[in-house]
């Protein structure tokens, strides 16, 4: 039997929230408190600076040890190098923990791949997930990870996607864009080229999440992950 064309050369895909369920904000609200304790920070003095800083952490400028030990002295507070490290390891954890694949994830990469398609992933992130991406279970499974922290440049760049795909030897109009709408990404894919499909599964916590346009996508959307097999038949 003829093999038909494929309709693309590759699919990428976002990955908190889309490969990985993105984190509440409890939970991320609850590990400011932690770390803030930990230095002995008022965790709304922590809270507001921590997060004036979230661009400076996804595009890898300044190491987060660096960052917290910036932020005490700003706020006059002494650390000791054993509270520093407290807080840089709950981070750490906090973040290998949510590395976890949806339990979908590593079945529709795999069946991609045995289908010929490239599989690439774009994520804004910080440098503890561009250091714990090679022990994830996804990793084996993806052709080119590009994380914002190690090429200091994130979403919607269009270079970012770009980057991606020079990486994967491909061309952006032969490329599918899967993703949860954080970051204006999926704005962002379409404008270089690419077609963009928004993942919402049953489980998402809605406004209890990370997303900033994901209510204003008006294209393809799907429920979850195996269904993007269907989109590339």
């Amino acid at each position: 039997m003829e093999r038909k064309p494929l309709k693309y050369d590759a699919v990428i895909f976002d990955l908190f929230g889309t490969l990985v369920d993105i984190f509440s904000l409890e939970e991320y609200e609850r590990l400011v408190v932690e770390m803030s304790a930990a230095m002995g920070i008022s965790p709304g003095d922590f809270s507001s600076l921590w997060d004036e800083k979230a661009d400076e952490r996804a595009l890898g400028r300044v190491p987060v040890a660096e960052q917290l030990r910036a932020l005490c002295r700003e706020l006059g507070v002494d650390v000791t190098p054993a509270q520093l490290e407290r807080a840089v390891a709950m981070r750490v954890d906090f973040v290998r923990g949510v590395l976890v694949p949806r339990g979908d994830a590593a079945a529709t990469l795999a069946a991609l791949r045995e289908r010929g398609f490239k599989v690439g992933v774009i994520s804004d992130c910080s440098e503890e997930v561009v250091a714990a991406w090679p022990e994830t279970p996804l990793a084996p499974l993806v052709d080119e990870a590009v994380l914002s922290a190690a090429v200091g440049m994130k979403k919607p760049d269009p270079r970012v996607y770009e980057l991606a795909c020079r990486r994967l030897g491909v061309e952006p109009a032969a490329c599918l864009f899967v993703g949860d709408g954080g970051s204006r990404e999926l704005s962002g894919a379409t404008a270089v080229g690419m077609e963009a499909v928004l993942i919402r599964t049953p489980e998402d916590r809605g406004a209890d999440a990370f997303r900033r346009d994901a209510e204003e996508w008006a294209g393809t959307r799907v429920a979850a992950l195996q269904e993007v097999l269907e989109l590339v038949e």
